[in-house]
């Protein structure tokens, strides 16, 4: 079994278009830091209206810890597609290569395969996000420094204190790799259909933006079965910027996570058991 996790993995990182993903990453992230670098003054002014007639702010207000929350707030709503880009090749690609029927011949079930398959794309995220939590966070933090940080929401003013941050942090980046490997079980179900990597792709992306589109439609019908929409819930990792926290609402959306990954798992096994590879 890590034999065969060692050569998925390698067969993910051997892939130039893998790296795309992380070239991506750093270039928004570096973007947003050039941006509020050369004219941070502007973001905060818009950031703050309002706020300095009512009360003195002082100290490094624009620090790393409020630049990376600008960028995973731009960010996590689009690494899906660069998830789906490894996950949704995992099965079809094979398919399309030619190797699937060569890759069952080898004395490994089935089930096996497709949990290889989704552990090597779990890992691939895993990854992804640590790298994201390197050029998002710690390289903000040495740009701009750090501070206390200043959660401004719709209705409310959050204000963490600089030692009382780092964790939010922490749990935040696990929170998004549930919602990422969310992301990557529906692209590898997906995969297990197609005989095509572009399909799966483009049928991941669409699935979370019609899902997305409904979640913020504030419509009846949607409001009821809003709260069981998996995309409801891949923002839930801005709870941890709460004060208080509201671990409740936030271990609601990572059990929501969790069950559409298992569900997404199962169907695949399910399906690509009785699938009939020699065609």
């Amino acid at each position: 079994m890590i034999q065969l996790l060692r050569i998925e993995l390698y067969k993910i990182f051997r892939r130039p278009r893998t790296y795309i993903s992380f070239a991506i990453v750093m270039a928004i992230s570096f973007v947003i830091q050039l941006a509020l670098f050369s004219d941070g003054k502007a973001f905060l002014g818009f950031f703050m209206q309002g706020i300095n007639d009512q009360f003195e702010v002082q100290g490094n207000i624009l620090n790393g810890y409020l630049v990376a929350y600008v960028i995973l707030h731009s960010l996590l709503m689009q690494i899906p597609l660069l998830v789906a880009l490894v996950a949704g090749d995992s099965l079809a690609g094979e398919a399309n290569l030619g190797t699937l029927r060569l890759l069952l011949t080898k004395p490994i079930s089935r089930a096996k395969l497709v949990l290889m398959k989704f552990l090597a794309s779990f890992i691939y995220t895993i990854i992804l996000i640590i790298w994201l939590s390197v050029v998002a966070l710690f390289l903000s933090m040495f740009l701009f420094g750090v501070g206390d940080m200043i959660n401004m929401k719709s209705e409310s003013l959050v204000i963490i204190l600089q030692n009382d941050v780092m964790w939010r942090y922490f749990l935040a980046f696990c929170f998004a790799t549930l919602a990422m490997t969310t992301i990557a079980s529906l692209s590898l179900m997906l995969s297990a259909f197609a005989d095509n990597a572009i399909g799966p792709i483009i049928s991941t992306i669409g699935i979370v933006v019609v899902i997305t589109i409904l979640s913020n439609l504030e419509l009846p019908l949607f409001n009821i079965i809003k709260p069981y929409l998996f995309t409801t819930h891949m923002i839930g990792w801005k709870g941890f910027f709460d004060d208080p926290v509201p671990y409740g609402a936030v271990g609601f959306s990572a059990l929501v996570l969790a069950v559409y990954t298992i569900a997404f798992l199962v169907t695949t096994i399910l399906y690509f058991n009785k699938k009939d590879i020699k065609s």
